[in-house]
């Protein structure tokens, strides 16, 4: 699986994340842990240096997540931001459509609305006095 598979850049740095995980824990767990192992007598140097390999590995792990996390709350915020604008707009178009409806009108469409019945899709155009759409 290639990392331009993922939509989201959460998605993309948990991919990478786990490659990276495998690659670095298999080459630890293939050399190093079997020269400490054999050398734990000696001054310890083999296990302060996978000590800090481990260390800079979830620190890069951190990292990559922060920033991800950071990216993705960004997305997440302006989507909020259009969302909002998008129902203010949507409810100054309501408010103006009620004040232009005449009270036969609002009558009929609340008729129309009733707890068993689902919210017309696309309304009809009001119609006038004489009879002509408006």
């Amino acid at each position: 699986m290639n990392a331009e598979m993922y939509q989201t850049p959460m998605e993309v740095a948990v991919y990478q994340l786990h490659n990276f995980n495998i690659s670095f824990f298999s080459s630890l767990l293939g050399g190093d842990v079997v020269s400490v192992k054999l050398d734990n007598s000696a001054s310890g140097a083999s296990v302060v240096a996978i000590d800090n390999k481990i260390e800079q590995a979830m620190d890069l792990v951190k990292n990559h997540l922060m920033y991800a996390v950071r990216e993705e709350v960004e997305v997440l915020k302006e989507q909020i931001r259009e969302l909002v604008e998008k129902n203010s707009q949507l409810e100054r178009e309501n408010t103006l459509l009620k004040t232009l409806a005449s009270p036969e009108q609002l009558e009929k469409f609340q008729s129309r609305l009733s707890p068993e019945e689902p919210v017309p899709e696309t309304p009809q155009a009001p119609e006038a006095p004489g009879g002509s759409a408006v």
